[in-house]
C-alpha cells in the first residue's frame, strides 16, 4: 500500500513549510513556504551558514549605510534561499514581506515589487514566486494592486470568514487559513481536546472557506497551514494545498493506512450566503471574532519578532 504521503499527492498539493532544502528534497513537494521564523532557524544552520556569508560580502561591498545593508541583506538573503528552494521544487516558492508592513498597503506593494524585481535579476519570473503578507485589510488591498500588475500573492495569518472572502474578493492567488494555530485558541479557551479530527475548530474553519470558495467560483487558491498533527491533515485531504511541516511530512510517509478525501469540490453541502460589505464591516467582523483578532495580531507580532533576531544575528557577524 502507498503512504498516506503518497496518497495525498495524488488528490492534494502538498507544499514544504521549512526553508531547509535537504528536508524539502527529501520529500519532493510541489511548492514550498518560508517565513521569517523559518528563514531565521535555517539561516542559522551551519549547513547554510555559506549563503549568509556570501550574501552579506556581496552587500558591504556597496556603499551602504549600516540599516541600509541590513535591509538589503534580508531581502537578498530570502531571495538566495528562494533561488536555491526553487531549484529543487517543480513549483513556486512563497517569500514573505517584512511584518512590520502589515498596515502599510504602498510599502507592500513596493516591497513586492522590489522581491520580485531582485528574483528576476538572478533569473526567476513572477510566475514562480508568491508574495507572502499578512491578511490584514491593508495587506488584502495590496494583494489586489499586485495580482493586477502581475505578482501573485499568498494571503497568511488568517483566522477568519471574512478574511478569506475579503482576499478571495480581491483575487488573491493563494490564501493561507490556520489549523493549529486556531485550535490552540480553543483549546486554552474552553479546556477542551477536541480528540475527534472532524470537531478541530481549525479544520472546521479551513472545510467552510473551501467549501464557499468552490460553491462560488473563487479561483482563489485554499492552502491549509499551521497543523499540530497529521489527523488535522488527513481531515483536509482534498483541499486545493496543504503547507506541512517536514516533522508531519515525515509521519505521513511513514504511516500507511488508507487516506479518504475528506474535501470535494463537487460536494460542497448546503449552499452559504455571505455580505462581504466594505472596509467598516470587513473590521467589525474581525474585531467580533475574538480568537482571529487576537492570533492574527499574536501572528504579525512574532513574526517581527524573528525578523528582528534575524537583522540582530546579520548585524554580529
Amino acid at each position: 500500500m502507498k503512504s498516506q504521503l503518497e496518497q495525498l499527492k495524488e488528490i492534494t498539493t502538498v507544499v514544504a513549510d521549512t526553508g531547509d532544502f535537504e528536508e524539502i528534497s527529501k520529500f519532493q513537494p510541489q511548492d514550498a513556504t518560508t517565513n521569517p521564523s523559518l528563514l531565521l532557524k535555517a539561516a542559522k544552520m551551519p549547513i547554510y551558514r555559506h549563503l549568509v556569508d556570501e550574501t552579506l560580502a556581496i552587500v558591504r561591498r556597496k556603499n551602504l549605510s549600516s540599516n541600509e545593508q541590513i535591509m538589503v541583506s534580508m531581502d537578498t538573503l530570502a531571495v538566495r534561499f528562494g533561488q536555491k528552494i526553487l531549484a529543487i521544487i517543480p513549483g513556486r516558492v512563497s517569500t514573505e514581506i517584512d511584518a512590520r508592513l502589515s498596515f502599510d498597503i504602498h510599502g507592500s506593494v513596493a516591497k513586492a515589487h522590489h522581491l520580485i524585481n531582485q528574483y528576476e535579476q538572478v533569473g526567476i519570473g513572477a510566475d514562480r514566486v508568491l508574495i507572502k503578507m499578512a491578511s490584514t485589510w491593508e495587506g488584502i488591498r495590496a494583494a489586489e494592486k499586485l495580482e493586477r500588475d502581475g505578482i501573485n500573492c499568498n494571503l497568511t495569518l488568517l483566522f477568519n470568514f471574512s478574511q478569506a472572502a475579503a482576499a478571495a474578493n480581491a483575487g488573491a492567488f493563494l490564501i493561507s487559513p490556520f489549523v493549529g494555530r486556531i485550535l490552540d485558541w480553543y483549546k486554552l479557551h474552553t479546556g477542551k481536546n477536541y480528540d475527534v479530527p472532524s470537531e478541530d475548530p481549525g479544520v472546521q474553519s479551513v472545510t467552510q472557506i473551501y467549501n464557499y470558495f468552490k460553491q462560488k467560483k473563487y479561483r482563489t487558491i485554499v492552502m491549509g497551514a499551521s497543523f499540530r498533527n497529521t489527523n488535522q491533515i488527513t481531515e483536509l485531504a482534498g483541499c486545493d494545498s496543504l503547507t506541512i511541516s517536514p516533522a508531519l511530512l515525515n509521519k505521513l510517509g511513514n504511516t500507511f493506512s488508507q487516506l479518504e478525501k475528506k474535501l470535494d469540490a463537487t460536494n460542497t453541502g448546503e449552499v452559504k450566503h455571505f455580505k462581504l460589505g466594505g472596509e467598516a464591516n470587513f473590521r467589525y467582523k474581525l474585531n467580533e471574532d475574538a480568537m482571529a483578532t487576537e492570533k492574527l495580531a499574536e501572528g504579525i507580532r512574532s513574526f517581527i519578532c524573528d525578523q528582528i533576531k534575524l537583522e540582530t544575528w546579520l548585524r554580529s557577524l
